[in-house]
């Protein structure tokens, strides 16, 4: 028997960028100490009175089928946060609750994309990107975002990848605060792409689980700007902003009509989740911008760590770390291609970072560097990495 194209053809015949970081794991679970720096995991692990809410809640019986669409109190409770952070009134019928950001992103792409429609995402990209959209039934094309732009999508790029799609476009997929790149998109940025999906009808999804996480800047939602609330989709978690990656509670915001129609496709794929884990997360958001804050704090400090390291060498450049917790790295004057100086790093120091490769072309002869051990820590892995580069560069030569 054969398996879909729908499901063989997700990576596309490649692979799906995460070939190092098993590696890693593979070479940690043997015994072999490695500092591990490739994926978003917090290096702390829930709050415990997070944890003591989802235990009373479960013990209290909340562990039947709860909505669909998420519990009354959590959606509202996120409708609140949504219209006091973007300005743009927000209700309980805006809001979708779903197993994470990673399911958002796929079900926001099966709302918008007829099959075989085209879909566009900014290239560098998360990892999944392409193949959620290929999931979805969408024709993945990437829109090259160039580092001469600090890697925010041109409008000119936009319209050439549209035009030269070769059939119908139904969407642009964004990510700001970036991952990995680390980009803020500023409101003129987001007008011209707006102003490229009003004029050509598309739908704009907007992937903003770093939104708490911004060092430079602020933060703007799309569908803040006028015309734009009705044809936006926007993605957020509890993950990256709460520590919360393990329980899996996100969100989807849209317009009304949207919202109903995607509750229906969570009624046919994951009907809902946990009430006790709903319930968590609503005591998680009503600790409020404080703690959020708290959450943010070791990551804006640890982006200080490595800038300042960064600047002391002449190796390595560092793409402007204007938010998010990671720092993309610069590594193309040892001559080696980011999964070749991934792979060095590995062998030769056991400190495992994810190629720029696994985030797409754009992002080729870099490394994604993970701000996600404790400071020390980090300081000496990034030392090892930047003298690494440097030997690399001086074997080279001019």
């Amino acid at each position: 028997m054969e398996l879909s194209h729908r499901i063989t053809r997700i990576n596309d015949g490649g692979s799906d960028g995460w070939d190092l970081f098993r590696k890693a794991r593979r070479m940690i679970a043997s015994g072999v100490p490695v500092v591990e720096l490739t994926i978003g995991e917090h290096d702390i692990r829930t709050d415990p009175r997070i944890l003591d809410a989802m235990d009373r809640a479960a013990r209290g019986g909340h562990t039947g089928y709860a909505a669909v669409a998420g519990t009354d109190a959590l959606r509202a409770e996120i409708a609140h946060r949504v219209a006091a952070q973007s300005g743009v009134a927000t209700t309980p019928e805006n809001v979708l609750v779903v197993p994470g950001g990673q399911a958002g992103l796929f079900m926001a792409h099966m709302a918008a994309c007829e099959p075989g429609d085209a879909a566009l995402y900014v290239d560098p990209y998360y990892a999944t990107y392409p193949g959620t959209l290929r999931a979805a039934g969408a024709r993945a094309i990437a829109v090259a975002a160039r580092p001469e732009h600090g890697f925010v999508p041109q409008a000119g790029d936009i319209e050439a990848a549209i035009d030269a799609a070769g059939g119908p476009v139904r969407s642009l997929l964004i990510n700001s605060p970036n991952n990995p790149t680390g980009a803020v998109y500023d409101r003129a940025a987001l007008e011209r792409i707006g102003a490229v999906c009003e004029r050509r009808d598309l739908w704009l999804i907007s992937d903003e689980v770093y939104e708490g996480q911004v060092w430079e800047g602020a933060h703007l939602s799309p569908r803040a700007l006028p015309g734009l609330a009705q044809r936006s989709l926007v993605v957020g978690s509890m993950s990256k902003g709460h520590a919360m990656t393990g329980s899996r509670v996100g969100w989807i915001i849209g317009p009304a009509e949207a919202i109903v129609a995607l509750e229906d496709l969570a009624t046919n794929m994951t009907y809902g989740l946990p009430g006790f884990i709903q319930d968590a997360a609503l005591h998680a958001l009503r600790l409020g911008p404080v703690f959020e804050a708290e959450i943010a704090a070791p990551f804006r400090r640890r982006r200080e760590i490595a800038r300042r390291l960064v600047a002391a060498q002449e190796v390595v450049r560092a793409v402007p770390m204007q938010g998010a917790m990671y720092a993309l790295l610069d590594i193309r004057a040892t001559g080696l291609s980011g999964e070749a100086f991934a792979e060095a790093l590995l062998e030769r120091e056991r400190i495992a970072v994810m190629p720029g490769e696994s985030f797409g072309q754009a992002a080729r002869g870099h490394v994604r560097v993970a701000l996600t051990v404790e400071d020390a820590r980090l300081e000496a892995a990034l030392a090892r990495l930047l003298a690494l580069a440097g030997e690399l560069a001086e074997k080279r030569g001019p």
